[in-house]
């Protein structure tokens, strides 16, 4: 005759399951690893094709297509991510959470890039991108998985060194920030995070 199982042992594992559903329910987990890694990729073709920062409104539209090709490969990648957790965006709250926290350093980038252009300071826009980039996932990432603002951290400091280092080196720091850093934590997102 089986012994029956302690009623504890039930309770216990019906307390850990109600855990981590609540977990992922505050957690936005539809950050793209994939997404990230093809962005990075994105970055590194663009940064030779852009070459040094030049001054020339040139140099401003190649990088602004590729973060257009960056946003379109990103909103791809989190829908299909979404799709496959079940957990549609437009229901999802820590989704909305994630968005609001996320938009208003990328709107900030948004109004800059022009002051920068006009006042003859496009030399110094990696700064200024990698930095509020890196504030946007930072801020975004609070309601995500723990690497998320870590990553956003990154690009920050990488933003910072920007602004101190030469302007010539500007097209290698986009690079290492916005190709090389997605890379990394595109990998770590895909590997431990579902895609």
């Amino acid at each position: 005759m089986a012994r029956p199982e302690p009623i504890q042992a039930h309770a216990l594992e019906n307390l850990r399951f109600i855990r981590e559903a609540m977990s992922r329910a505050t957690e936005f987990t539809a950050v793209p690893g994939w997404g990230g890694i093809l962005m990075g990729l994105s970055a590194l073709v663009t940064a030779p094709i852009a070459g040094a920062p030049d001054g020339t409104f040139r140099w401003v539209l190649i990088w602004f297509a590729d973060a257009v090709v960056a946003a379109m490969i990103a909103l791809v990648a989190i829908a299909i991510k979404s799709k496959r957790s079940g957990t549609p965006l437009s229901k999802a709250a820590p989704a909305l959470r994630f968005a609001l926290a996320f938009l208003p350093p990328l709107v900030a980038g948004m109004i800059l890039t022009p002051v920068f252009v006009i006042m003859g300071l496009i030399a110094r826009l990696p700064g200024c991108w990698l930095l509020l980039y890196g504030t946007a996932v930072a801020t975004g990432g609070a309601f995500s998985v723990k690497v998320v603002p870590l990553m956003g951290i990154c690009f920050m400091a990488l933003g910072a060194v920007a602004f101190a280092a030469p302007a010539a080196w500007g097209h290698w720091l986009m690079a290492l920030g916005f190709g090389g850093l997605h890379i990394v934590f595109g990998t770590i997102i895909a590997r431990s995070y579902g895609g």
